[in-house]
């Protein structure tokens, strides 16, 4: 049977975050993309200069048509957009019956807001605690959990604060913050891992965020546990970062087309 993921997100016309990153990630995983559009931007990769959210009934619509007709393996939340869009998916999130990635999308590269503050308490009240995993950066962990992020400790005590929202897992992502290599931190089920690969110097970012939560989407919909998910994912996306197309004038996305491994091991977790 074919693996099939779903991205309920906004679409990036440029084709480097957003649903279209997603979807690109998921063929490359060999799984089907399927879609919801949450809300539309006109942007590229110099910045955002509109960005328009879509009618909450009209985006439970395109869930509903989609669910009851192909039902997902597993789905990913991006750019929600409004607290009224946050609210529509996460009373709907019960009828995926399936493994929910949740990215707390609220600023773009560009720095645009894409999540206002109602939509903002909205998704900690009801979008987290439906959540299987939640992949914030370090700003969007710092405002989720109230923590200073700035250091390990400040990571892991954030990552405990935004489980205690309801999320059965937290990856927070290392790129933000301080230190010689970017090391991730999955907090799952009381347990803590650490993936750490080097710091690369590139302006090719755009859209990592999407990009890395939507190959742990795919991953899931094949079928591994969740560190082995995250841990190939995070793999993928080093070297999609090492090896971006070069496309655009501005902030440049991270190659899409890197070939699939799934040769490495994840990490021995530890007790905290």
């Amino acid at each position: 049977m074919t693996a099939v993921a779903l991205t309920i997100a906004g679409s990036d016309p440029s084709g480097g975050a957003g649903l279209q990153a997603d979807l690109k990630t998921f063929h490359q995983h060999r799984v089907y993309g399927t879609s919801v559009l949450t809300l539309v931007t006109v942007q590229n990769t110099r910045g955002v200069e509109r960005v328009e959210v879509l009618d909450p009934q009209l985006v439970v619509q395109q869930l509903a048509a989609v669910v009851q007709d192909i039902p997902p393996g597993a789905a990913k939340t991006g750019a929600l957009g409004s607290a009224e869009v946050v609210e529509a998916i996460a009373a709907s999130a019960a009828e995926l019956d399936c493994p929910l990635v949740v990215d707390p999308v609220m600023i773009s590269k560009h720095g645009a807001p894409l999540l206002d503050e109602p939509a903002r308490e909205a998704l900690r009240r009801a979008l987290l605690p439906r959540a299987t995993l939640v992949t914030p950066n370090a700003d969007e962990a710092a405002w989720l959990s109230g923590r200073d992020v700035t250091s390990r400790r400040g990571v892991l005590d954030a990552a405990k604060a935004i489980a205690d929202l309801g999320a059965w897992a937290v990856l927070i992502k290392g790129g933000h913050v301080p230190g010689p290599e970017a090391v991730d931190l999955l907090y799952a089920n009381g347990h803590v891992h650490e993936l750490s690969a080097p710091r690369i110097d590139t302006p090719h970012t755009h859209g990592t965020g999407c990009t890395y939560s939507a190959a742990i989407t795919a991953r899931l919909a094949l079928g591994e546990p969740l560190m082995a998910a995250v841990s190939e994912a995070k793999g993928w996306l080093t070297e999609a970062l090492l090896s971006p197309p070069q496309v655009g004038r501005g902030i440049g996305p991270v190659n899409h087309l890197t070939r699939v491994s799934r040769q490495s091991q994840p990490p021995p977790p530890r007790e905290e």
